[in-house]
């Protein structure tokens, strides 16, 4: 599946990008849910295509799953209009919006559509899935949050993410279980500071780009894909270390942001949430290990179907980005002498 840069698709494009902006610079809620509207209309014809019945029943999953978030958010916010001098329904207007944004992300317990809408789709879409479309709902998710709620959340988050992952053995569904994972980490990491959630959202979105990319580029979607092809070592190598990343093991990039909020946590005497997330990064970390298992371990040619040609421009990119990623701990370094 290649995506077509037409006319019609930068369009799209565009007002996803646009949508997203709308939202996070709106003053009132209902430019916010304009903003939610818009975001979703220009996602859908990106996703859907005539020749692939996965991507247009993804299409209409992701339709749907929205439609009853942005509907739950309206209401919430229209209770809030009318109920604003009662303060004892705060609590309860607090929970309701943060669950319809919840829902808008992907965020477990409201995670079911999540992975089967990412079987539907390509690498592209994926990634857009994983990183931008979680920008607008956790910035609105930040500006009337209910601490309790959120704690509990993240922490179904950080399990659901890690169990989910062990039995998949689709890549894009893998990918899918990371993201809610990642999603913990995430939430906890607005809890603290808006600059942190920053961070961790960029450092996760470039280590999630590099993965879709490789991925994408080798038209890879199974773990057994990886079984069967006869890649260079050098390259298995750096996606394994993009992998390790991903999974916050601590000499690589994607451990810098985590151990910032672990550090927090403890700090604050957040023993048990933070034994919880340390537990099931370890599980992350098994299932990433596993691909690349698979990757590099099994060397036998005769078992290897397809010989992976490179272009070199494309392999010294790759191993370029792959570097940023394993230099991290030179950056963490410097930050916590």
């Amino acid at each position: 599946m290649q995506f077509n840069f037409n006319s019609n698709k930068m369009f799209f494009f565009f007002f996803l990008i646009f949508s997203t902006l709308i939202s996070i610079s709106s003053n009132s809620w209902m430019g916010c849910w304009i903003g939610l509207e818009i975001n979703l209309l220009s996602f859908i014809p990106l996703i859907s295509n005539n020749n692939n019945l996965l991507a247009s029943e993804a299409s209409l999953k992701y339709f749907l799953t929205q439609s009853i978030a942005s509907i739950n958010f309206l209401f919430s916010i229209l209770l809030k209009m009318i109920l604003l001098k009662n303060f004892e329904i705060n609590f309860f207007l607090a929970i309701l919006i943060n669950s319809s944004m919840l829902m808008k992300m992907g965020s477990a317990p409201f995670h079911f559509w999540f992975p089967n809408i990412i079987e539907g789709l390509n690498w592209f879409n994926c990634f857009i899935l994983m990183s931008w479309q979680k920008i607008t709902p956790m910035i609105l998710l930040s500006y009337y949050l209910n601490m309790n709620f959120i704690m509990l959340i993240m922490l179904i988050n950080v399990i659901i993410g890690a169990i989910g992952g062990i039995n998949q053995v689709s890549l894009r569904k893998l990918m899918a279980f990371s993201s809610i994972n990642n999603l913990g980490w995430m939430l906890a990491s607005i809890l603290i500071s808006e600059n942190l959630w920053m961070m961790y959202f960029l450092i996760y979105s470039f280590m999630i780009s590099i993965m879709c990319f490789t991925f994408f580029f080798f038209n890879i979607y199974f773990i057994n894909q990886l079984f069967i092809f006869n890649m260079n070592f050098l390259l298995k190598i750096f996606i394994f270390f993009n992998m390790l990343s991903l999974g916050g093991l601590p000499p690589f990039l994607g451990f810098f942001p985590k151990w910032i909020i672990i550090n927090f946590l403890i700090f604050n005497k957040f023993y048990f949430i933070s034994f919880i997330f340390i537990m099931m990064s370890l599980i992350t970390l098994f299932f990433y290990i596993r691909i690349t298992y698979n990757c590099i371990l099994f060397n036998y040619l005769k078992l290897k179907w397809f010989k992976i040609m490179m272009k070199n421009n494309f392999y010294f990119f790759f191993i370029f980005f792959s570097l940023i990623s394993i230099l991290g701990m030179i950056f963490s370094t410097l930050f916590f002498t």
